[in-house]
């Protein structure tokens, strides 16, 4: 190598590659939100970071966590604190949601903006129109996400009022991509489910009577949404798990399903960001050209 190559090579390196933006978008599930943690220790231990959270419902709140800088650790840390006979007792026709704002409040006071990372919460308003919350109270816009009935009431900021945000977008990938996301990963706590026939005749009837008194229906494509934004779908199976499972057995199970979900899933992961990766690089330096 000569002397002038040398010297190119030593003092006009070439611009450091600008890396792809992952983003990840956590799907409502009620208590099957555990696996959301499972989850995300293997992406702890894989070394992925996240430049923008979303999420519905259980999953706004694991993300918001998430974007407050929280580990998967910590994130147990607050469930542990949870009063979960406290919590039973509010799990009744139509409760008012501000116990749990109360509750959330303890860890992510301030507004939306403030979150070290990107983030946003998907809700459902009263009509049916799916909508992202960005700003405004973090605990209050999470608690509308997470409001899904006969449980909970609506949730009111402003002048609308708010349902569950799994009713028109129970994975919000592509709200993911529209903060700014290039690559997405969604985790979909509702993929698999009991056939009808393996329910019990109890449950179908519970089934069917909630139904009757939901004041709101699921968009036709509530969960297809997600699927056509996301560039991999994890989807842990939890068809034995119910969203009300908050016995510490049926937890420790559900955090383990998510972990092994995300490991399993781990090479294709990275196979796909590692392909989108020199994609963007290789549209960088043609660019540059």
């Amino acid at each position: 190598m000569g002397l002038i190559e040398t010297l190119k090579k030593r003092f006009f390196r070439g611009k450091p590659r600008e890396e792809l933006r992952l983003g990840v978008a956590f799907g409502s599930g009620g208590a099957k939100g555990m696996a959301h943690l499972g989850a995300l220790k293997a992406f702890e231990e894989e070394r992925l970071r996240f430049s923008f959270v979303t999420g519905s419902s259980i999953g706004s709140i694991v993300g918001a966590l998430y974007a407050k800088g929280f580990t998967s650790a910590d994130m147990i840390q607050v469930i542990e604190t949870l009063n979960r006979r406290e919590f039973s007792k509010n799990l009744r026709p139509f409760a008012d949601l501000s116990f749990a704002e109360r509750f959330l409040e303890n860890y992510l006071d301030g507004d939306i903006p403030s979150l070290p990372v990107p983030f946003a919460a998907w809700a459902t308003e009263e009509n049916g129109t799916g909508v992202a919350l960005k700003e405004g109270g973090i605990a209050k816009a999470l608690t509308a996400s997470s409001a899904i009935p006969p449980f909970f009431r609506a949730v009111t900021i402003g002048d609308k009022r708010y349902y569950d945000g799994a009713f028109s977008n129970a994975v919000p990938a592509d709200l993911c991509r529209e903060l700014g996301a290039e690559f997405v990963i969604g985790v979909d706590l509702s993929a698999f489910s009991k056939p009808e026939e393996e329910k019990s005749r109890i449950s179908r009837l519970l089934g069917s009577a909630i139904n009757r008194f939901t004041p709101i229906a699921y968009n036709d494509d509530c969960r297809s949404r997600g699927y056509r934004a996301a560039d991999y779908m994890l989807a842990p199976d939890l068809r034995e798990f119910r969203a009300t499972d908050i016995s510490r057995e049926a937890m420790d199970r559900m955090f383990e399903c998510g972990y092994d979900a995300a490991k399993a899933a781990m090479p294709a992961i990275r196979q796909q960001i590692d392909e989108a990766q020199r994609a963007k690089s290789a549209r960088a330096k043609k660019g540059r050209g």
